[in-house]
Formats: structure tokens, sequence, C-alpha cells
């Protein structure tokens, strides 16, 4: 796994750039030619002139495998016809997003407080307290944490900065990375098994009072 790191001070923040590129495997390929499908609990709006559509209410998007849950969504369709959605949390119920991986068995999980998805560039910008995990099956391998957090999904590259938006107390980014357990490490890594109790051979019963 490569990482590419750059960092700079400004107004006392530190914001930290991150080119996290997982295990050579893309988002899965067949959602690009996926529908976009939009539904909502609340009043929505469709704008056919400047082809804008606005959700609200428990807002979810599919395409394929991909699912984005939000309270808001404000959906443009470009003149190419590519879309670019807007979507808002409520507090305590931050905007989630997951999509497969080509990988059988693997996701990619995220929340964030605001999150825009852009499907030209397949990238998904999560804003505010962000938190981004590659899941094999239902393990965590990679987790990634920052102010701001833009996920390619073509490329699975991560870029990621830090400040008060972080969910880390210091403002600063986090990345833990898993290892990968190979066949026996769940043996070694067990708790041994206690001995079994075998009757005594030396010591002889106590003779009654």
């Amino acid at each position: 796994m490569a990482c590419n790191f750059r960092a700079a001070m400004h107004r006392h923040l530190l914001l930290l750039a991150l080119a996290l590129v997982l295990p050579a495997a893309q988002a899965e390929k067949a959602d690009r030619l996926k529908p976009m499908v939009f539904t909502a609990e609340k009043e929505g709006r469709l704008d056919g002139v400047n082809q804008r559509t606005e959700l609200l209410g428990n807002v979810i998007i599919t395409k394929g495998t991909l699912l984005l849950k939000a309270e808001k969504v404000d959906v443009r369709q470009t003149r190419d016809g590519y879309h670019q959605a807007f979507a808002s949390g409520l507090p305590g119920q931050p905007v989630t997003f997951r999509q497969a991986r080509d990988i059988p068995g693997e996701a990619i999980d995220g929340v964030a407080n605001q999150l825009e998805y852009d499907t030209r560039t397949e990238t998904v910008r999560f804003i505010g307290n962000a938190t981004v995990r590659r899941l094999r099956g239902t393990a965590v391998a990679e987790e990634v944490t920052g102010a701001v957090i833009v996920y390619d999904s073509r490329t699975e590259v991560f870029t990621l900065e830090g400040g008060s938006a972080s969910p880390n107390p210091n403002g600063r980014t986090r990345i833990v990375m898993m290892p990968r357990l190979q066949p026996g490490d769940e043996a070694a890594s067990a708790p041994a098994a206690p001995l079994p109790l075998k009757p005594s051979t030396t010591l002889q019963p106590g003779k009654p009072s």
C-alpha cells in the first residue's frame, strides 16, 4: 500500500492531504452503468428547466451497489447528462454512504455531516466529522477520519484534510490499518484452552474425624 503525504501550516490549523491507495481493485465497475434511483418520505421538487431535483426526509439514493442515505438531497444534472448530488444530515444523524468493491465481500462505508457525489468523476466528498472504512465482510480493514475526505472510486485514492470538523478531538486526521490475518492466525491469537483436571495419584483422601 502506497501513501503520499503533504502538510502545511495555515492559521494554526494543520491541513493534511494523504493519497491512500487501497490494494489493487476498484469500486464495483458495473455501478456506473446502472440507473440512479431516488426515494424520499417527505416533499420533493423537480425543476425540469434547470434539471434540478430536491428531496427531503429520509432520502435514499441507489445506483447499483451504491447506497446513500440523507435527510436532504439536492441533485443537479449537468448539460452532458451527469449528476451531482449534495446531501446533508441532521444532528446525530449523519449522511451515510456504502458501495461494494470489485473484490467479493469488500465494500467502502462512510459517514459525514454532508456529502457530495459526482457521477462524472465518480468521486465522493465527505464533509464534516468524516469517517470512511474499507470493510472485508463485516470486519474493518482500514479506517480514515478527518474534517474532509475525498474518495475517488475509480482509482480508490483518498484525500484527507484535518481541522476543527474532524471527529478527532485535536483536529488531526487519523488512519488505522488492520493486519490481514493469515491461515492459522486465528488459532495463534485465541486464548489457550484450560488443561483438563486429572485425579491426583499421590494425595490420599483425608480420614473422617
